[in-house]
């Protein structure tokens, strides 16, 4: 019985360490000063795969040179991540400069260049296949999933003391208490 709850403790443990390391890499991240964006088009492969996680950190946008990734926002609100391939200052204005983007997986250059107050940020680093969790928890029922899971795992991390102190209770005799003795 001994054996049972330590490899059911190892398991429910080996599950909340993957949960909790989840929530880290999609929420807890944002105390470090990144913040993640799924990938959702082939657009950066091989480098950066559909349902990746990129990890962006704010930027001075003077600070970007010719080749580092770079998510930004285009017109309808639409977040992309592409490689700038030029960094085009602007002859009227010193405060302005815009970028030349592509896809990795792109021939051509996107049309129009970025301009600087649209950049969100620098890509620091991604990983393959969380956006497609990222993506699940997003929206219900993921959300609702989630949160069923991480409550049930929470419950069964207590069951086994639980059920150890109900069977503990049932296996010891009532105790008679002692009489003084004269």
């Amino acid at each position: 019985m001994e054996k049972l709850k330590k490899i059911y403790s190892i398991i429910i443990s080996v599950f909340l360490g993957i949960v909790i390391l989840i929530a880290v890499l999609l929420v807890g991240v944002r105390l470090f000063g990144l913040t993640p964006y799924t990938v959702l088009s082939g657009s950066m492969s091989p480098k950066y795969p559909v349902g990746s996680v990129v990890y962006v950190v704010k930027v001075n946008p003077f600070d970007l040179k010719e080749k580092d990734v770079i998510t930004y926002v285009i017109e309808g609100g639409t977040v992309v991540t592409h490689r700038i391939v030029e960094v085009i200052p602007d002859e009227d204005d010193p405060t302005v400069v815009r970028f030349r983007v592509k896809g990795d997986a792109n021939e051509d250059a996107d049309g129009d260049p970025v301009h600087c107050s649209n950049v969100l940020g620098k890509v620091v680093f991604g990983l393959p296949v969380l956006g497609y969790v990222a993506y699940f928890v997003q929206r219900p029922p993921g959300s609702i999933w989630a949160i069923g899971l991480c409550v049930t795992l929470v419950i069964l991390s207590f069951l086994p003391d639980l059920l150890d102190k109900l069977f503990k209770e049932e296996d010891d005799p009532p105790q008679d208490t002692p009489t003084p003795q004269e």
